[in-house]
């Protein structure tokens, strides 16, 4: 909290010696895994997610965006299908990610405009997340757990609606599924030295997914549109 502490006050500080359009907000809502355990349906938040977001609104169709995000990851076989169901795996995990990119507006998103406005957008970038690398534990009844904390990559792919609420609120609903670079946020495929407990399809990397709203306030003075 230090660290998005400092993070708002240098976009403050900014905004006094630019002109340029900024957004300030929160994040709110579920988070779900796709996986090797548990649930195949991809879309169905079962914990939670919060977060903090930041944009640099560059012109009426394009937006510089920052966020972080904390979301815990959970998933039980009894909740798959009948061959997970009699398997009986489950874990837990939770991810903190910082994720930069470009969000870009359908429709024109002109903040200066007495007009209420609204516009779906799309949101991708780099994102870089921390996680517990999991395997199965013969000492612990065969139980998922956590041996090691890493750091690792995935690539966001976001869809969204936004509106404005009065002059200076923005009210967003998203959702958004990142695919990660690792196959072991549950476990199923461990580095070295845990081979034997490896299962699952081990081609295919694991997602997590973000669904929920975002709540902004905006503020800055009419900007220029003409560099970019």
């Amino acid at each position: 909290m230090r660290y998005l502490a400092s993070f708002v006050f240098v976009l403050l500080f900014a905004q006094s010696i630019t002109s340029q359009t900024y957004e300030v907000g929160i994040m709110l809502g579920g988070s779900n895994y796709i996986g090797d355990v548990g649930s195949t349906t991809y879309i169905a938040p079962n914990d939670l997610a919060v977060g903090a977001i930041a944009k640099w609104n560059r012109s009426k169709r394009h937006a510089f965006r920052a966020s972080f995000l904390y979301a815990e990851l959970n998933a039980d076989d009894a909740q798959g299908d009948a061959r997970r169901e009699a398997r009986g795996l489950s874990f837990t995990n939770s991810v903190k990610e910082i994720s930069v990119g470009l969000e870009f507006n359908f429709w024109d998103w002109y903040l200066y405009e007495y007009e209420s406005q609204f516009t779906p957008y799309l949101y991708t970038g780099v994102t870089g997340f921390s996680y517990g690398a999991k395997a199965i534990d013969p000492t612990d009844n065969n139980r998922i757990n956590t041996y090691s904390n890493r750091w690792n990559l995935a690539i966001p792919m976001v869809v969204g609606i936004k509106k404005t609420i009065g002059r200076h609120w923005i009210l967003g609903a998203e959702i958004g599924a990142r695919y990660t670079f690792t196959d072991n946020l549950d476990g199923s495929n461990p580095d070295s030295g845990f081979d034997a407990n490896k299962f699952g399809n081990l081609d295919n990397n694991d997602w997590y997914v973000f669904t929920g709203i975002t709540l902004s306030f905006t503020w800055g003075r009419i900007p220029c549109y003409c560099a970019f």
